[in-house]
């Protein structure tokens, strides 16, 4: 039995999973889990003592001397060079130090969307809904993007029986609005952030959520509800203060949900064609027929919206080669520790 660490490190919290394989395990099958913890990230002063405690807990708790020989850890920050400086902790982490200071034979600093894009391929069929079965192509590239605090965008490719992930800055690209309602969105994000150019960021994530409502709200498309106005009015006064009590984007896709606030579901549904439209882009630019994933946990919590037809509508409206995508495999991920997954897998590969 071969012994891996594999971690997904943020600012408010890091979940450290021990994992095994064995000669009974092809390639590139998902390792086996063995123990896993939780820590608070602001309680430790650098991953390692972290680690140490982890490991002192899973021999404790396996009744068996743990010794791991690598370790993969997808980090919430830009990964340059295998080393990473948090942008949310005080933690600055560099590949060899910690090989080093743990005794591991190899440290794999990447990316969290990175770690994303390897866990796709260690899902189970209950870990995916599809949105559509299209015509899978098992060699074809394979796409994935994500919409949560920001807008991640990736793709893999298999390279034997490995897979291959290559991030990218795709979720900065200039934002295409397809409507008038969505040009007049996109002069009011100029206008109120005093910006040149708006990104497909800005409304396809968290933030951009809640710029559609207030670009609604301050156009006066429909009254506010008072208790979603309360909440909103409440995060707005928050804005630059290191601790916010109100997560507006979920007050407005709850509100959404529960179907009693037009302008919250007007919000909602601008934000879910955008990001149909933009998944659609990112499937034209790469031709994935070995399946496109959309990740993050905006769409896996609305799911009953992501699956109305309106993602799938903006996705496939493509003019004259809109039949191109009709071939494309896409996928919500229901799983939330796909990450988590995609270390495990990538340390095992290293």
């Amino acid at each position: 039995m071969t012994y891996f660490i594999a971690g997904d490190i943020g600012g408010t919290k890091t979940i450290l999973r021990l994992v095994a394989t064995t000669t009974d395990i092809a390639p590139p099958a998902t390792p086996i889990p063995c123990f896993e913890a939780t820590y608070p990230s602001q309680a430790y002063p650098d991953l390692v003592p972290m680690v140490k405690e982890f490991l002192l807990t899973a021999t404790e708790t396996l009744g068996q001397t743990i010794e791991p020989e690598r370790a993969c850890f997808a980090i919430a920050g830009p990964v340059l060079n295998n080393t990473s400086s948090l942008t949310n902790l005080t933690w600055s982490l560099e590949g060899e130090r910690l090989e080093e200071e743990l005794t591991l034979d190899r440290v794999q600093l990447i990316n969290d969307f990175e770690a994303v894009g390897y866990g796709v391929f260690g899902l189970q069929t209950e870990d995916l809904h599809t949105l559509q079965a299209g015509d899978p192509q098992p060699q074809a590239p394979v796409a994935v993007i994500g919409a949560g605090t920001g807008l991640g965008q990736g793709f893999a490719i298999t390279k034997g029986v490995w897979p291959v992930v290559f991030p990218s800055e795709g979720g900065h690209t200039d934002f295409a609005p397809r409507s008038e309602l969505e040009f007049q969105l996109s002069r009011y994000l100029l206008d109120k952030h005093q910006i040149s150019r708006v990104s497909a960021e800005r409304v396809v994530s968290g933030q951009g959520i809640v710029s559609i409502y207030q670009f609604l709200r301050d156009r006066e498309f429909a009254a506010e509800s008072a208790d979603v106005a309360q909440a909103i009015t409440t995060w707005e006064r928050q804005c630059g203060l290191a601790t916010k009590t109100i997560d507006p984007a979920a007050v407005i896709a709850i509100a959404a949900a529960q179907g009693h606030d037009h302008l919250c579901q007007k919000a909602m549904n601008i934000f879910v064609e955008a990001y149909g439209a933009e998944a659609g882009n990112l499937a034209l630019k790469l031709l994935p027929y070995g399946g496109l994933y959309i990740a993050g946990g905006i769409a896996a919590k609305n799911l009953d919206l992501m699956t109305s037809g309106l993602f799938m509508e903006a996705f496939t409206h493509k003019g004259r080669v809109s039949p191109l995508l009709d071939k494309v495999p896409v996928h919500i991920v229901l799983n939330p520790q796909v990450g988590l997954i995609g270390a495990a897998l990538k340390a095992s590969e290293l």
